[in-house]
């Protein structure tokens, strides 16, 4: 795919994304990734759609009155945590491309009377905003969606976006080995934050080349078949699959069937993040990919 046809195809992906009125799969995906009961109760829940690979809050320090600006903020749900954490003095800029996603975010925010936040239509490549106005730059699973021939500039962005002093604090999905063509070529799995995922060491260099230093990448070591494994009920599929091959057996989960000849992990039809436009049958994304915390300082 090229590039014009990669945003085309997240568009699209991410648009029906934000039509979604499930709100447990979000707060099942989020625990899994360590969101913690109370940040989950502290925001509207329309706000998370299950779209996180990690929490970028819990490693961004946040103080009161900063400026923060989460690039691929989706509906609003990093955002809305980070106007907590920097309070009534502090401020909270969205960035999306997806105007679906900026209307629920919007949406969100009217229902939270958040006034210290705000939403930007932009690419993270190229985005309306002042430079040198953050004290920290955001994001949650979303550069790795970017082109990667146009992945140093989202880098370049949030160096140009950040005061002297300012960090950025990102969870995403990197490679851990180089991916096979039936991967990269997976539209399923490019929007579903696989296909395009870059290695760590191409982050590395991103982050360096755009003036980063006190760069750290760390493995969570979260398991990345959460996507798979959960339905829009927020219940594990392997709890609601019965263990024998009757056609139908997987009752209650809502609108699965069973694999006939596979009666372990056999459900379909929950809500996962590559399930869109198909993935690889029996494909175990932590062999490939695994979510990383991210940290860099602009000095």
């Amino acid at each position: 795919m090229n590039s014009e046809q990669i945003y085309q195809q997240v568009q699209d992906h991410y648009g029906s994304a934000a039509r979604s009125t499930s709100t447990e799969y979000g707060r099942s995906v989020a625990k899994s990734f360590g969101y913690s009961e109370a940040e989950l109760a502290n925001i509207p829940k329309e706000a998370n759609l299950g779209l996180s690979c990690g929490n970028p809050i819990a490693i961004a320090s946040l103080r009161e009155g900063e400026t923060v600006i989460d690039l691929g903020s989706g509906a609003g749900f990093d955002v809305f945590l980070a106007a907590t954490k920097v309070g009534p003095s502090g401020r909270v800029i969205g960035v999306d491309m997806n105007k679906e996603m900026l209307a629920r975010a919007n949406e969100n925010k009217e229902r939270a009377g958040a006034k210290n936040v705000e939403f930007a239509e932009s690419q993270i490549t190229n985005i309306a905003l002042d430079s040198g106005i953050a004290d920290c730059v955001i994001s949650n699973c979303v550069v790795n969606l970017v082109p990667e021939a146009e992945k140093h500039l989202a880098f370049e962005e949030m160096f140009r976006l950040l005061k002297s002093g300012g960090r950025i604090a990102m969870s995403d999905i990197l490679a851990k080995k180089p991916l096979p063509d039936e991967i990269r070529e997976n539209v399923g799995l490019y929007v579903g934050c696989i296909a395009g995922a870059s290695q760590v060491g191409d982050y590395e260099k991103y982050l360096r080349q755009a003036g980063f230093s006190d760069v750290i990448i760390v493995d969570t070591n979260s398991d990345l078949n959460v996507y798979m494994e959960i339905d829009e009920d927020g219940i594990r599929k392997e709890q609601a699959c019965c263990s024998h091959k009757t056609a139908g057996c997987c009752e209650p989960v809502k609108q699965a069937t069973c694999c006939l000849d596979k009666p372990a992990n056999c459900c379909s039809g929950g809500k996962d993040k590559t399930k869109a436009t198909g993935t690889l049958q029996g494909l175990n994304l932590n062999e490939w990919a695994g979510s990383y915390k991210i940290f860099a300082v602009k000095h």
